[in-house]
């Protein structure tokens, strides 16, 4: 069994606290704009254009994840208390109000310049899992997003939490949302999908959505929310509704590639 008694802040400057979880999105984020502009970004007009992209899209993330985390999982705690809505520090992310915040700001930012968003989004879907994984690295070391109890000879124990041995679920998703799904997005890259734009974000979509809603029967629950429909929780739902959308857009990408 392993103890995780991690200290949440990686350092600390005079006052100032830097958090693993900030030094993931941080991290995520440098690598991913590397990676885009060295090897996944083919056009020259595009490549030029994405070092202006990565503003907007930091915006979409930070407001998208925040907004997603009040609508989805907090709604009436955030209406009594307004003002902490701006209190990001605080923690209270949601990885697909994120995710609606990055398609919203890519349609803003390809209609400015004449391009189709499916261009920017399938950029963002291949490097996205390396984020992913950090971010879920980062949850582990805060101890937050922990999993249901076990028995298993890999349990972990979150002391600051309890003393029950429980299922790493930060780790099961940094392995499958982050290094399975980078392989399989690379791997449909390689087969040439990236030439009808739409087709990874759509294959993006998909295998997230199944990898997230399985791992999440071995997470506990938001204590604020419990489980919901049919027992599942508001992660799980919202992955199957991706899930539908993923499933749309790469049959009908796909229809287009062909013809």
């Amino acid at each position: 069994m392993f103890i995780n008694n991690f200290d949440p802040v990686a350092f600390q400057i005079f006052s100032l606290e830097i958090r693993w979880y900030s030094l993931s999105y941080i991290i995520g984020i440098l690598i991913g704009w590397f990676l885009s502009k060295r090897i996944f970004i083919s056009n020259n007009e595009l490549r030029d254009k994405f070092d202006d992209y990565i503003t907007y899209l930091i915006l979409g993330i930070i407001i998208g994840g925040r907004l997603g985390y009040v609508f989805f999982y907090n709604f009436e705690y955030y209406m009594n208390n307004f003002s902490d809505i701006f209190k990001v520090w605080q923690g209270g992310m949601s990885f697909h109000g994120g995710l609606l915040g990055i398609i919203f700001v890519s349609i803003l930012f390809a209609k400015k310049n004449d391009h189709d968003p499916f261009r920017y989004l399938d950029v963002v879907a291949i490097v996205a899992p390396i984020g992913i994984f950090f971010g879920r690295i980062a949850n582990f070391i805060n101890s937050e997003l922990y999993g249901i109890e076990t028995n298993l000879p890999w349990g972990v124990k979150f002391l600051k939490i309890d003393n029950l041995s429980r299922h790493p679920s930060q780790i099961y998703e940094a392995i499958f949302e982050g290094i399975i799904l980078l392989f399989i997005l690379l791997y449909f890259r390689k087969k040439g999908f990236m030439k009808s734009p739409g087709m990874i974000s759509g294959l993006f979509l998909i295998f997230y959505s199944i990898f997230r809603f399985s791992i999440e029967f071995l997470r506990v629950p938001d204590e604020q929310l419990g489980y919901l429909f049919f027992n599942l929780t508001m992660g799980q739902i919202m992955s199957f509704l991706f899930l539908l959308i993923g499933i749309f857009l790469t049959l009908k990408k796909n229809e287009t590639w062909k013809n």
